[in-house]
């Protein structure tokens, strides 16, 4: 009976014990600096082509290290190089018409200036014969008042020369009626060579804007890396048909990634977004690496349909995303890691 008794007290202890040791390290992990585990996770980016085209060659192989501009994949691109070849000749055929379209405009606006010219020496030319003839009528009427043989002479001299000086006014109005006549054609052609003109020029923007679209196009035959990473995935095989909008290439930038963790509710006001933290892989746990934090959710995840007991509020946690310089590229995607906050900045 008393071995019973001694084992049972001996049990006591030891739980006691244990249990005291436990509560110890909770409240030394509360007081301790906030933190949580995270994976890591680099900028993942997907390269696609705006075209349907064959894969012509692959450049890279799966897990290549790549530089910004490097070229990864070409594509057969055959359509899109003969429809930018037809968008250029219709470029420069607009191009062409609308030079002879303003040329025309040009000629036509020529043409009613010198029928203006025309039209207003001959109105000139009336009014000079037509002061001319009314002067020998004048005279004439002033001779038939005189009644000798030279004055009757002189008197028809003088009406034949008025005579002949009226018709030359009837020939000169009538030139400046026919070049009145040739200025309205020639400003009605202005306006339809002026209209011409201006279809040509639109034609002209359409043409370029398809021009441009072409040649966006054929340069979608070649995928440049637009940052620096890894070769992630390469899901299609050389000769494989790709529908526009593929993914061709899945590249991973690990120059900097990030870890999300978990903080509870009660410790939210500990962190606050630009504050420093240390990861710890499990990979390199002699190593430490600095990061800060980029973003701390607005709502909190996992929580409790009700949370009217401090139990239920302290079930609350918020997604905390931690940013990590990762120039050694020790730090890959999936890794577990341990993020703690720096205790001087709580």
């Amino acid at each position: 009976m008393r071995r019973t008794i001694l084992v049972i007290a001996v049990l006591v202890l030891v739980l006691s014990g244990a249990l005291a040791l436990r509560l110890r390290a909770q409240a030394a992990q509360l007081r301790g600096p906030s933190g949580g585990s995270g994976e890591i996770e680099g900028t993942q980016v997907d390269l696609a082509a705006r075209i349907t085209a064959r894969v012509d060659a692959l450049h890279v192989k799966k897990g290549d290290a790549v530089r910004k501009d490097q070229v990864l994949i070409s594509l057969d691109c055959s359509d899109a190089q003969a429809a930018l070849a037809g968008a250029e000749a219709r470029l420069a055929a607009a191009h062409a018409q609308a030079s002879a379209a303003f040329a025309s405009a040009d000629a036509s606006s020529r043409s009613r200036e010198a029928s203006a010219a025309v039209e207003s020496a001959a109105r000139a030319q009336a009014a000079a014969l037509a002061s001319q003839r009314d002067a020998a009528q004048r005279q004439a009427s002033r001779l038939e008042a005189l009644a000798s043989d030279v004055a009757l002479s002189n008197r028809d001299q003088v009406r034949a020369s008025a005579e002949g000086l009226g018709h030359q006014v009837a020939a000169a109005q009538a030139q400046a009626a026919a070049s009145q006549e040739q200025q309205r054609a020639a400003t009605a052609a202005q306006r339809a060579a002026g209209a011409q003109a201006t279809a040509a020029e639109a034609s002209v923007r359409v043409a370029e804007s398809e021009a441009v679209r072409a040649r966006l196009l054929a340069g979608e035959c070649t995928i440049h890396a637009p940052r620096d990473g890894l070769v992630a995935e390469l899901p299609h095989e050389t000769g494989e048909l790709v529908a526009a909008g593929q993914p061709l290439v899945r590249l991973v930038d690990l120059s900097e990634v990030k870890a999300t963790f978990y903080l509870p509710n009660a410790e939210l006001s500990a962190i606050r977004t630009g504050a420093p933290a240390v990861a710890v892989a499990d990979a390199w746990p002699d190593e430490t690496f600095a990061g800060k934090v980029s973003n701390v959710a607005v709502a909190a995840e996992f929580t409790p349909r009700n949370i009217q007991t401090r139990t239920d509020r302290d079930r609350l946690v918020y997604p905390v995303e931690v940013v990590i310089p990762n120039a050694g590229g020790k730090l890959r995607p999936g890794m577990p890691v341990q993020i703690t906050l720096r205790p001087a900045e709580r």
